[in-house]
Formats: C-alpha cells, structure tokens, sequence
C-alpha cells in the first residue's frame, strides 16, 4: 500500500516525492500499531492493562534518564563501529530526508514529529507491549524478554550497518519496560532517543 500511495503522490514533483516519502513511513504503522491494539481488545485484558499504558512521575524521570544513557551508549557504540569499517553510519529515516523529504519544508517538519511522536508509540506497542508481554505470559524471564525484544526491534529496522547500535537501544528501551512495568514509559524513553535525530532533521 506505501509503495502504491508514494508512486502516486506526483512522482514528478519534489513536493510531491517528499509527501511520498513520509507516507511511506507511516502507512506501514496502521499495521505495526494497529494489531496490538487489535489484539489486546479481541484477545486480551485492553490495550491500558496488557502493555502497561500508565505513566507514573517516578516513572517518566527514569524513562527519560535511561533514554539519555541509551542514546550516549549508541553513539559510543556507533563511534567504534565507525572506527572498524573506517565508514561513517548513517540511519534510513536521515538519508530519505536528506534525499527526499528535505524538498518540501512542511513534510520535513512532519517528518520529524512522526520521529519523536508516531515512531516511539507504533513500536513500542509492537516491541515492548505485544511481544513482550506475550513473551512474559509464556513464561520467559526478564532476561529473555528483554534480548528478544531488543533482537528483533532491531531486525525490523532492515538496516544491518545499524545493527549494533538498533540493539543497544533495543536493551534500553526493554530495560525501561522491565523496570516500569509500563509500556508508555518505553515510548517516553524512545522519544528522547529519537529527539536530537528529529531536531537535526530541521536543521538541513
């Protein structure tokens, strides 16, 4: 559906390109936010009690201090990666602004909020609501929970030269869910991860 939607958006226009572009990045979040909600209310106890969409003060102070550590941790991790390959790392969503989105400084705009707003709700409630509850209810521990959680939001970026930093936050944000209990946390503790990225994207 993004595909067919972004060739139809005025191929020929760059506005048009840079529309397309974002809404390739967020046709695909009806899905990956919308089956947990969907599952929690066919299958479960409600979206609020299954993921833990509560956010206490207590809370919100550590979701944003762990986000802050997790992102110093994937910038030392993406330094020393570039440091071996000798190849400076760059993410999808900043090439296809650069690239794409940076013709039309509304999209840009847009593009940057869905970063720090639509991307911390969609895959947490993917990661870190559904999977991991679902991991704990069948008896995984903490432990596991949090490594395959944190494997497989990584993986679902499709984008290996980032694996290594993609996993770092992975363990971050599955920690900030460990210790909370609170799904909403994990989305605080991701946007703050993906802030000073959506703040660069204003400043092409």
């Amino acid at each position: 559906m993004a595909v067919a939607v972004a060739n139809a958006a005025l191929p020929d226009s760059a506005t048009g390109r840079a529309w397309a572009s974002v809404l390739l990045l967020v046709i695909p979040w009806l899905g990956l936010g919308g089956w947990p909600l969907l599952a929690s209310r066919r299958r479960g106890r409600g979206p609020r009690l299954d993921f833990g969409l509560r956010l206490s003060g207590h809370d919100a102070v550590l979701a944003v201090a762990l986000g802050l550590t997790g992102l110093i941790a994937a910038l030392l991790v993406a330094l020393l990666v570039t440091l071996v390959r000798g190849v400076a790392m760059t993410s999808a969503v900043g090439d296809l602004a650069l690239g794409t989105t940076s013709a039309s400084r509304a999209a840009l705009v847009t593009l940057a909020v869905l970063a720090v707003v639509g991307a911390p709700v969609v895959e947490e409630l993917a990661f870190r609501g559904l999977l991991y509850g679902t991991l704990e209810r069948a008896g995984v521990g903490a432990v596991g929970c949090v490594g395959w959680t944190s494997l497989a939001f990584a993986l679902f970026h499709l984008e290996p030269a980032r694996l290594p930093v993609l996993v770092v936050l992975g363990l971050v944000l599955g920690l900030v869910r460990w210790r909370t209990g609170s799904t909403a946390a994990a989305m605080l503790a991701h946007a703050t991860i993906n802030l000073p990225g959506a703040v660069s994207l204003l400043l092409l």
